[in-house]
């Protein structure tokens, strides 16, 4: 059990977004999980280096896999790791800022296992169409810190 100290630790560290589609976690009706980069049901801690903030859509989808497939390459890779990579070197927002786009193996196979974008919906029933929201309120996207999470 992560107790509330640590997660809010999570939470700063985190800048307050889901480490993988930095959705804004105060514009959520519940506050962000944590999720375990190596699954406990694999051997992983709760140690902080083994955790990330992530939305409960994102927890949810990568569930215990650490890694995917990366359509492009056709290789399975490990999926984004917000502890020892950078969120800028394997993704980038479209132009509009509405897509996450995957710019590297590890990058689209996280695109693909987490489903960032809802591709599978109309961009009206989608994670798109919300960030379209948050564009306009002025919640996004996120400003990067000096680190590049």
């Amino acid at each position: 059990m992560i107790d509330d100290a640590t997660k809010e630790i999570l939470r700063r560290r985190a800048n307050y977004l889901c480490e993988y589609c930095h959705s804004p976690e105060r514009i959520s009706t519940t506050r962000f999980t944590v999720d375990h980069l190596i699954p406990k049901s694999i051997g992983g801690s709760d140690e902080l280096n083994n955790l990330a903030l992530a939305c409960r859509r994102c927890n949810e989808r990568r569930y215990n896999f650490v890694a995917g497939y990366d359509p492009e390459t056709k290789a399975i890779v490990p999926l984004f790791n917000p502890r020892q990579q950078i969120w800028s070197d394997h993704f980038l927002w479209s132009v509009n800022g509405r897509t996450i786009i995957g710019v590297t193996p590890t990058g689209r196979a996280t695109c693909k296992r987490l489903d960032i974008n809802d591709e599978r919906y109309s961009e009206d029933d989608s994670i798109r169409s919300a960030r379209g929201f948050w564009i306009q309120a002025g919640l996004h996207p996120p400003k990067e810190d000096p680190t590049g999470k």
